[in-house]
């Protein structure tokens, strides 16, 4: 029995240290974009906060495959019926795909901004540029100081 618990615990401890040493996947900036990393690929989107401020989003300008662009640079368009907002690249890369859903139902945005209504995926070209972005607390608490 005492094996089992020494076990238990060293497999807990384990799974704590892992956990700690596992990189974010989910990076946001100030300006309202997320990449969601896995491997050497991004996802990119607008995040929730963003979709509800345009409203209802009537198109998405999706990004050509394999434009490249650099941090910052505008990657897309989200047009609604009450404004229309730039996308800016979280994090410098090639884009390798695009939700060519949004094309048909550009609604997915606003019905999952930061899951199925990403606009396009990127192979990251320079990952150290993740460090100048946010994890999902930081980026909760800018919310709430803006």
């Amino acid at each position: 029995m005492a094996l089992r618990l020494v076990s238990r615990a060293c497999i807990r401890q384990f799974n704590t240290a892992l956990s700690a040493t596992r990189p974010l996947s989910m990076y946001y900036t100030k300006s309202h974009e997320w990449v969601n990393v896995s491997g050497g690929l991004g996802r990119v989107g607008i995040t929730d906060h963003a979709q509800a401020a345009l409203g209802d989003i009537v198109y998405v300008d999706l990004p050509d495959v394999d434009a490249e662009f650099d941090v910052g640079d505008e990657v897309s368009s989200v047009e609604s019926v009450k404004a229309v907002g730039d996308v800016a690249l979280p994090v410098s890369g090639i884009v390798k795909a695009v939700n060519d859903a949004l094309s048909d139902t550009p609604t997915l945005v606003n019905q999952s901004a930061e899951d199925g209504g990403w606009i396009c995926e990127i192979e990251l070209t320079d990952t150290s540029e993740l460090d100048d972005l946010m994890d999902k607390a930081a980026y909760d608490a800018f919310l709430e100081s803006e």
